[in-house]
């Protein structure tokens, strides 16, 4: 009797186990982790768990801070991905900003070789019979005249030709965000980036002004911005979307 509870007990676990979905972030510092001595720097991808019970979906979060789909891949933090990936987890993909860099050949991809890298991702994610998602790179900051104007290039197009192509959920994170920069204007759209005075932080004793890389409250905006996109897409994890 005891050997079969204990048996049953484990079978239960196992099944629990493998009902629980990992999303996995693939991305650049705009959605990494944040150690202490960068707070209060936050990336979105730290915001994403509080929108799901963790018992349920896991947020993975394994963007690196000035990766591009390039690097990511020669570091073998894709190929990590890959390994961990199980039947119904998710990949979330977002790259842009680094692989834009001409003048840092370890990151820079052209636009052909982006999409070509892309691909890749949503084919050996679906591989293993997980779902990918495309993302188009956030905005920065970047104000003339107090209009908002576009920084990313070619690259937030090259991501919507291949989520047609392929097929892909897509999260137009550009447009999403520059929405929320054109809201909140020129001058209180810093309150949602790294932007300090001298003496504010430790951490930036001679102040900071970023106008990349977002702080909680900027963070915050971003993944509620993911989160719609989920819900837009009508993606099998909306159901799972604390209300």
């Amino acid at each position: 009797m005891r050997l079969l509870a204990s048996l049953t007990l484990s079978l239960m676990f196992s099944v629990a186990v493998s009902a629980q979905i990992t999303i996995f972030l693939a991305g650049d510092s705009t959605c990494a982790n944040k150690t202490a001595d960068k707070r209060p720097e936050t990336g979105w991808g730290e915001m994403l768990q509080q929108y799901f019970d963790p018992a349920k979906v896991l947020v993975d979060n394994r963007a690196q801070n000035g990766r591009s789909t390039k690097s990511f891949v020669d570091e073998g933090r894709w190929q990590a991905i890959v390994m961990s990936l199980q039947k119904g987890d998710y990949v979330f993909i977002e790259f842009g900003h680094n692989d834009e860099k001409k003048d840092k050949p370890a990151v820079y991809a052209s636009p052909e070789d982006y999409k070509a890298n892309l691909i890749r991702f949503i084919t050996q994610t679906r591989l293993k019979g997980a779902t990918p998602v495309l993302m188009t790179p956030v905005s920065r900051r970047k104000f003339e005249n107090d209009i908002l104007v576009k920084t990313h290039g070619m690259y937030p197009d090259a991501v919507k030709w291949v989520a047609r192509k392929e097929s892909v959920a897509l999260i137009d994170m550009e447009s999403k965000s520059a929405a929320i920069l054109a809201r909140y204007g020129k001058d209180g759209s810093r309150r949602l980036f790294l932007q300090l005075k001298p003496g504010e932080n430790p951490n930036y004793p001679n102040g900071v002004e970023d106008n990349t890389h977002f702080r909680p409250a900027g963070a915050e905006e971003m993944a509620k911005l993911v989160v719609d996109g989920i819900r837009e897409d009508k993606l099998g994890l909306r159901k799972f979307l604390k209300k």
